[in-house]
């Protein structure tokens, strides 16, 4: 797909494809296929109770019959990218020396599209393997904006992804996201503070705000990724972007009663404030 030799540069190719320069360079490491099954299995039940930890997600394993120690679950969960939501001082671990920004959604009213935009990374399993897939959602239209699929959790797909939205979609007053290394980069927070945006990340007692992308989450997993079995990245690509514009102008959103579209092109107006 990426031809090195060719005239194009292949920062250039990469942009016309869609695809992060980081997916372009990186050697995977091997994983042993028994650590891809459990991390299936971890994902799905991170999924269906968030708010387990290694040592309940341990317990379950073993009442499956998997003989694991949590200290393996705790590896495989730190490699997903995912942890148990529940209060605590910040879900994720900021980079060192990574500047940490207040959290400015307290008491504000959220009324219309564009206002706040927010993003976050999931784990995405594949027949053999996986990848991470990022998304800038709208917060109150649930609109996915943009995303990008990538091999590594450095900070350039995620970064990809916001220049995307905010060059197709105009930029919010606020972007809030957790403390993740991604996030509090200076990748990532410079194009936000060279738009005038103003910078918001959970803190703590505001898990909460993660429940709005752990259901897209739900959703693209149940109703996309789990009834396919990946075999490539640019397979996870093409599929996984087909059902994110299926989700944003097909399927009713079920708290918003229309779809993503809809509320966010201003077609249906929201009783309540979200």
């Amino acid at each position: 797909m990426i031809e090195h030799q060719a005239p194009l540069p292949v920062t250039r190719q990469c942009q016309l494809l869609s695809l992060s320069r980081s997916t372009v360079y990186y050697q995977p490491k091997s994983v042993s296929a028994e650590d891809l099954r459990l991390m299936r299995r971890i994902d799905e039940m991170h999924l269906k109770r968030p708010f387990y930890g290694s040592r309940r997600i341990r317990d379950w394993l073993w009442e499956a019959g998997h003989e694991i120690n949590r200290k393996r679950v705790q590896r495989l969960m730190r490699q997903m990218g995912i942890t148990a939501l529940y209060p605590k001082p910040g879900s994720s671990r900021p980079g060192k020396g990574h500047k940490i920004y207040p959290y400015l959604l307290k008491g504000v009213e959220i009324n219309r599209a564009g206002q706040v935009y927010c993003s976050d990374i999931t784990y995405i399993p594949m027949a053999r393997g996986f990848v991470y897939l990022v998304v800038i959602m709208d917060w109150y239209s649930r609109k996915v904006l943009s995303w990008r699929v990538s091999n590594t959790m450095d900070s350039g797909f995620c970064v990809d992804a916001l220049e995307e939205a905010i060059s197709r979609y105009g930029s919010p007053d606020i972007f809030n996201t957790d403390q993740g290394a991604q996030f509090t980069s200076e990748a990532f927070t410079g194009v936000l503070k060279a738009s005038g945006i103003k910078i918001s990340m959970d803190g703590k007692g505001r898990w909460v705000d993660n429940v709005f992308v752990e259901r897209l989450w739900r959703s693209v997993k149940y109703e996309e990724v789990y009834l396919r079995a990946y075999e490539s990245v640019r397979e996870a690509r093409s599929r996984i972007g087909d059902y994110f514009d299926f989700y944003n102008s097909e399927r009713k959103h079920q708290g918003l009663g229309a779809t993503p579209d809809q509320v966010y092109f201003g077609e249906i107006v929201l009783p309540e404030v979200a």
